[in-house]
Parts: C-alpha cells; sequence; structure tokens
C-alpha cells in the first residue's frame, strides 16, 4: 500500500561514511552561516533528533531525513551520527522525507513546489493521492505548485530579496513574462509589503484592460472609416461606369481625413443625351 507507515527501528549510532544522500532531496541550497550555527549547537549539546535512514547494503544507508543535522555534524567533526533506521521502499522514502521537510518547514516555498513535482513524477501518484498522505486538500497541492510557472531567474530575485510566497503567487498574476521582471524589480527596489505588492499588481492589471478595451475600440472605428472608404470608392466607380468622369480627393492633417468627390459640370443647355 502506497500510503503505510514504513516500520520503524531502535536508534543507533552510524559512521558519516556510510550515509549517503537521498536521491529525491528536496533541499538544494544551504546557508553556510546557518549549517555553522548548527554545528556549533550539535558540538555542544549533540544532535538531540536523530536522522532518519534507510538499509541499502550493509555497509551503506539511504539518507531520508535529517541533511542539515548530516551536514553540521561533518562540519563539527563528528565521526558517528544518530539515527532510525526505518524500512520503506523508494515511494515510501521520498513521501517519509517530503512529508518531515514540509512539517519542519525547512524548505522554502520553490523547493516544497519542486520536491512536490518530483514525488508526483516519480512515485506516479495523483495529486490528490499526495495531499491525502501529507494531510492537506487537493488545492494546497495545486497552489504550492504555482510558483514553478516562474523561471529561474525570477526565482533567484525573489528569493534574494527575501520575498514570500504570496508575492510570488501574486506577481503571477502578470502573464507576459517581460512585464513580470519589471513589476517584479519595481516590488524589489521599493520594498514593497504583500498588500503593497498586490495593490500595485492590481493597478497594472486595471491599466492593461484599459489599455485593451481602448485597443478593441479603435480597431471598431477603423473598421467603420475602412467601410465608409469603400462606399465612397463604390460610388465614384459608379459613376464613372455611367460616363461621368468623378474624381476623389483625400486629404489627412493631425485631426482629420477629408473625402471630396469632383464631378465635372455639364456645358450650358445639355440634356445628358436625354430628348423632350
Amino acid at each position: 500500500m502506497l500510503f503505510n507507515n514504513p516500520t520503524i527501528r531502535k536508534i543507533i549510532e552510524i559512521p558519516l561514511v556510510q550515509i549517503r544522500p537521498s536521491k529525491t532531496a528536496s533541499r538544494k541550497v544551504y546557508s553556510r552561516d546557518k549549517l555553522n550555527e548548527l554545528a556549533v549547537s550539535i558540538e555542544k549539546n549533540g544532535i538531540i533528533q536523530p536522522l532518519t535512514v534507510r538499509k541499502v547494503t550493509n555497509m551503506e544507508y539511504e539518507l531520508i531525513a535529517g541533511e542539515r543535522r548530516l551536514r553540521a555534524a561533518a562540519i563539527c567533526g563528528l565521526v558517528t551520527v544518530p539515527c532510525i533506521i526505518v524500512s520503506c521502499n523508494d515511494t515510501q522514502a521520498s513521501l517519509f522525507s517530503l512529508t518531515e521537510n514540509l512539517q519542519r518547514s525547512e524548505l522554502n516555498f520553490f523547493e516544497e513546489a519542486e520536491s512536490i513535482k518530483n514525488i508526483i513524477s516519480c512515485c506516479h501518484i495523483t495529486r490528490q493521492e499526495l495531499a491525502v498522505h501529507i494531510g492537506q486538500r487537493p488545492s494546497f497541492v495545486a497552489n504550492k505548485l504555482r510558483v514553478l510557472d516562474l523561471g529561474f531567474d525570477e526565482r533567484k530575485i525573489i528569493l534574494k530579496a527575501h520575498l514570500t510566497e504570496r508575492h510570488a503567487k501574486a506577481i503571477l498574476k502578470i502573464s507576459d513574462e517581460t512585464e513580470r521582471r519589471i513589476v517584479l524589480s519595481e516590488i524589489v527596489e521599493n520594498n514593497m509589503n504583500v498588500m503593497q505588492s498586490e495593490e500595485y499588481i492590481d493597478e497594472i492589471l486595471h491599466e492593461t484592460e484599459n489599455k485593451k478595451r481602448q485597443f478593441k475600440c479603435r480597431k471598431a472605428v477603423i473598421k467603420d472609416i475602412r467601410i465608409f472608404e469603400n462606399t465612397i470608392e463604390n460610388a465614384v466607380n459608379t459613376m464613372r461606369e455611367a460616363g461621368i468622369p468623378a474624381v476623389k480627393v483625400q486629404t489627412e492633417n493631425d485631426d482629420f481625413i477629408e473625402y471630396v468627390i469632383q464631378v465635372p459640370k455639364m456645358p450650358t443647355g445639355h440634356d445628358g443625351g436625354l430628348s423632350a
């Protein structure tokens, strides 16, 4: 069964050299300063919460949860670390790792989204199944994944500026990537909070919608003018076919377009070929 809890065994000390990183590790970037702080704490107090691993071979274990603790332990020179060994398959290991990271809030929201995406893909499960496992609604999973619509460079800017997940989702309201980058720069430069950012983006979207309406209106006016031009052209052609050498003269300036139809006067006494 997909959602069975893995079998948990007792805590044992395992040499660091026998522990390999998880193949589906969620976290990609680690703060060196925070790792050093954790290393100092471990050096003074030891590792309070054991790491979680699963046995791969007689001499090798795969890390499921606790990579920050593992890295910090290496920094402060520990040879072994306390571990809880669980018996689980690849799918259960991935789900177990994701659940712990989500519950401990060790990941930034982009890493959370990437982790969710990878587990759905690797484990061949649906968003609904994952939502059940982590105790959330399917909408929670869908909302988490939305931030992945932002490009890599946009994510870097957001994280560097310490913007929140709500910032990211507000920025996603703008579909044009170039305009989105400009808006993101404005938010960062002006140090806007979430509410200010949302109001700023709503104003931009409102202006964009007004421009679209004006453009549609202009297109309709241009279309009407072209119909009018065709009507004039057809009238002039009809007169020419009837033997009247009519001429259409068009002039244009900044304020208006002027159409003049010139029809030569008939000679005095000319009856147009009609007899009394």
